[in-house]
């Protein structure tokens, strides 16, 4: 069988070009490795790289997962090919590999997929679907066994994949069902393998089925999509190219809040805080009720140098979360910038007593309180801060005050902790 002899020579030539490039395929190869080569993953896919639904059905995640679907393709890929010939079975197998791959974005859009099983699924498909319906010359028993096997084949692997892990059962489904309608309309409109023109009608049905899910997945999905992909972007260090997939999401949809947030982050990165500023407040204006998007404006403006729109930032995400020990600190410190000592350190003091691990609580507590000169006190709290864990500058401020106190030795004690620790780092 000469089509599925071919398809077979193709995953096994892409396997060991994985493998001699460097691929673990023995083993599992990496994420990096499969997209390399061109696994299906929605963020890319879905960005303008749709060759990847079809790449991706001839590429594998390691020598298992190859020979299971290389065993399963050399039986039911003769048994179809006898059934549809050879260009009829090529097209059904590969326009059913698409289907899978597009089920997966749609069902999966972060997760990496690979592998013949959904193409594979849907020659069991079309296999059932002929077998119920088509007019065979082979005799009743051996339809039914054949039937029987393939049927269980789907149930099995079905099952399986639903309870076993990293199992891609969308793309399983996905090419199920498109094989079940080719197999069906080729069992009922051209079981003739001379019936070309229809034939080929019935496969351009299938293709333009494919064509109609790439479109709709295009302007359903690309969105979402788009602002994965800048969010992973961004994770990765990418700020600039962040910013443009971001960008393309909330083009698409202007509501998506959490492409907003994403594309502040991303300018923060950059520094360009007045365009940060713009996108947070996008976020607030769309969801009134998200604190962490007050307490991330509210941080953007203490970048700008913008204590006073800060403080009214803090203020208002207090008034949807009076106990928010962020919304606290933040306020804290909208005040000390503002040389509001005395009335910073009230809302330090509310954040210490809302949670006394809070960071640097006390050490900020003291640095208000030596600017106020109580100094008894800010020796206190940077004392506290010490047992919460060592840090260098509370150490050399405690220093400071020792040394304004005239206590030399305690001094010379905290400013040599400071080196020691600085040292270390």
């Amino acid at each position: 069988m000469a089509v599925t002899q071919a398809i077979f020579g193709i995953n096994v030539a892409v396997f060991v070009a994985m493998t001699l490039a460097g691929a673990s395929m023995l083993s599992n190869p990496s994420g990096q490795d499969l997209v390399r080569w061109g696994a299906n993953f929605g963020p890319l896919t879905v960005s303008g790289q749709w060759w990847r639904l079809l790449t991706c059905v001839f590429i594998h995640g390691g020598l298992l997962h190859i020979a299971f679907n290389m065993w399963c393709l050399w039986d039911l890929g003769r048994l179809a090919e006898s059934v549809y010939g050879h260009w009829t079975f090529a097209a059904v197998y590969l326009i059913s590999g698409l289907s899978a791959s597009l089920a997966s974005v749609f069902w999966n859009p972060l997760i990496l997929s690979v592998g013949a099983s959904g193409a594979i699924f849907g020659i069991a498909g079309a296999l059932i679907a002929s077998f119920y319906l088509g007019e065979f010359s082979l005799p009743r028993a051996a339809m039914t066994g054949m039937l029987r096997s393939v049927v269980l084949f789907v149930g099995y692997n079905l099952f399986f994949g639903a309870v076993i892990a990293h199992t891609d059962n969308a793309a399983h489904v996905g090419g199920l069902v498109m094989g079940l309608l080719l197999g069906a309309l080729i069992a009922k409109v051209a079981p003739q393998l001379d019936a070309v023109v229809r034939r080929v009608a019935i496969l351009l049905v299938g293709a333009l089925l494919v064509v109609s899910g790439v479109m709709w997945l295009q302007r359903s999905r690309a969105y979402l999509l788009h602002g994965q992909n800048g969010v992973r972007l961004l994770e990765e260090g990418k700020a600039d190219n962040a910013i443009v997939e971001l960008k393309r999401a909330v083009k698409l949809r202007p509501d998506f809040a959490p492409a907003h947030g994403a594309l502040a982050r991303a300018y923060s990165v950059k520094g360009d805080f007045e365009n940060a500023a713009e996108e947070m407040k996008r976020v607030i204006a769309l969801n009134p009720g998200n604190v962490v998007a007050y307490y991330s404006l509210g941080l953007i403006y203490l970048e700008q140098k913008l204590p006073a729109k800060a403080q009214d930032t803090f203020t208002q995400l207090l008034k949807i979360d009076p106990k928010s020990t962020d919304g606290h600190n933040g306020l804290a410190n909208a005040l000390a910038d503002q040389h509001r000592n005395l009335e910073a350190l009230e809302e330090y003091k509310r954040v210490a007593v809302l949670d006394p691990s809070y960071q640097r609580v006390y050490y900020n507590m003291g640095v208000n309180e030596a600017r106020l000169k109580l100094y008894d006190d800010a020796i206190a709290a940077l004392l506290k801060q010490r047992e919460v864990g060592d840090d260098p500058d509370n150490e050399k401020l405690l220093a400071s005050i020792y040394e304004a106190k005239g206590m030399t030795s305690e001094a010379d004690a905290a400013r040599q902790k400071a080196e020691q620790l600085q040292s270390s780092h």
